[in-house]
């Protein structure tokens, strides 16, 4: 029988940006065709997005703290994504 070759664990970083950057578009692109506006779909979109980048982390087993970009990372900049926009919209 044949080994299947060695998969490394940790994703190319190109590649989590571009899957980070899809997302994004995806995201805004839901949002704007939310029926209670376009911030608050929004929100709620981020805010859906970090728990679902935090559970694919804990499913995965990645390091929090790790050299290389993971879903924690994505976790982190959906939330800072939220708390801008939360403020945009509460300052609208």
């Amino acid at each position: 029988m044949s080994q299947a070759p060695d998969i490394p664990r940790t994703p190319n970083p190109s590649r989590v940006i571009a899957r980070f950057a899809v997302r994004v578009a995806l995201l805004i692109g839901f949002a704007a065709f939310g029926g209670v506006g376009f911030g608050r779909s929004l929100a709620v979109l981020l805010w859906m997005s970090i728990i679902l980048c935090a559970l694919a982390a804990l499913v995965r087993r990645e390091p929090l703290f790790e050299s290389s970009l993971n879903h924690w990372d994505e976790c982190v900049v959906f939330g800072a994504l939220f708390a801008l926009v939360h403020i945009a919209n509460e300052l609208a």
